[in-house]
């Protein structure tokens, strides 16, 4: 990172966001760990992409506070600083309304949302894909999450941002070939213990 980045960074204050982070640690992931590291992983992304925006990296510490306690107190968000209501804008914006598919909800940040919304979306999807694994989901649910993934978030990033589209691109691919391996392998398996089967009964 270049020293001009680095100085612009050591005067984003991310301390009032963090700490309204911190009640996402009791918000356990599936995958392990919580949403409060979730959201520590997607503002690293960012900056190591260079992205520097105050508004935006603040945003992504609390990108996903209201959709997983609804019941926060908003008040408290908009006290933080200068850039609370422009950050609490675009958490709302980033926030699944309960009403709405995810289908829904995607289709409305690919199509409508600000480049600050979309940028924060792009990284957390970054994150996410590169967490998701065998251990805890199943190949049809990774196969869904990939599939999701290139109709709604491959064009934004495709976009915005060419780097980050890559790297997506990317972890898409390695996802794919992951599942291809072991969807063949199950195969290989299976066939393997019905011909053992038949041939002890």
């Amino acid at each position: 990172m270049e020293q001009s980045n680095l100085e612009e960074l050591a005067g984003v204050t991310l301390t009032p966001y963090i700490q309204k982070a911190a009640a996402l640690i009791g918000v356990p992931r599936r995958i392990g760990g919580n949403q409060f590291r979730h959201m520590m992983a997607t503002l690293g992304i960012l900056v190591d992409y260079k992205i520097i925006d105050s508004v935006i990296l603040k945003t992504s510490v609390i990108h996903d506070l209201l959709e997983n306690i609804p019941e926060t107190d908003q008040q408290i968000i908009l006290n933080a600083d200068t850039d609370s209501s422009e950050v609490l804008t675009i958490v709302k914006e980033l926030t699944q309304h309960p009403n709405e598919s995810k289908a829904e909800y995607l289709s409305r940040i690919r199509d409508h949302a600000s480049y600050k919304s979309k940028i924060i979306k792009i990284a957390d999807r970054i994150s996410n894909l590169t967490d998701i694994n065998t251990d805890t989901f199943d190949y049809d649910f990774i196969s869904r999450y990939i599939e999701e993934t290139e109709e709604y978030i491959l064009p934004i990033a495709k976009e915005i941002n060419e780097n980050m589209y890559k790297e997506l691109s990317d972890l898409i691919a390695r996802k794919k070939k992951l599942i291809t391996n072991l969807r063949q392998m199950r195969s290989i398996l299976k066939k393997l213990f019905n011909k053992n089967h038949k041939h002890h009964k």
